[in-house]
């Protein structure tokens, strides 16, 4: 079987994996996909590889993961490093479970608010606008 072909220019790559070329240029800066070397005269050219990475990236940034935990996931990704990735989806679970409930105790709060601005009428303060006046 042949070697891959890395045929791809920066906008193809940028297609291919559902991104605009800054966006592949910002990962390489941060170094989530290497910058393949320019050939004497040339442009530098993508493969299937770089296609498949970015789009991992794009996928755990999706997921919540920070670009810090995106690397250090890539850096476990030859499958043979399961529970450490398993505990940086832990620590994301648990971030995503506290933001759930404080977004819970807002609805709440703001439910109640609405339903108290709504029960009033004529020319009485508005308990939202009070309530976040602290009064």
């Amino acid at each position: 079987m042949p070697d891959e072909i890395d045929e791809l220019t920066i906008g193809a790559l940028a297609r291919a994996a559902g991104v605009n070329v800054e966006t592949i240029r910002f990962y390489q800066r941060e170094r989530l996909l290497p910058k393949p070397e320019r050939p004497l005269g040339g442009i530098r050219r993508y493969g299937p590889t770089d296609v498949a990475r970015v789009k991992f990236v794009k996928s755990a940034q999706r997921l919540g993961f920070s670009l810090q935990e995106v690397s250090q996931l890539l850096m476990l990704e030859d499958g043979a490093h399961c529970s450490e990735a398993a505990e940086l989806a832990a620590l994301r679970l648990a971030d995503v479970r506290a933001r759930l409930a404080d977004l819970a105790r807002i609805e709440g709060a703001l439910s109640r608010l609405v339903s108290k601005c709504n029960a009033r009428h004529g020319k009485v303060s508005c308990p939202l606008i009070a309530a976040l006046h602290g009064d």
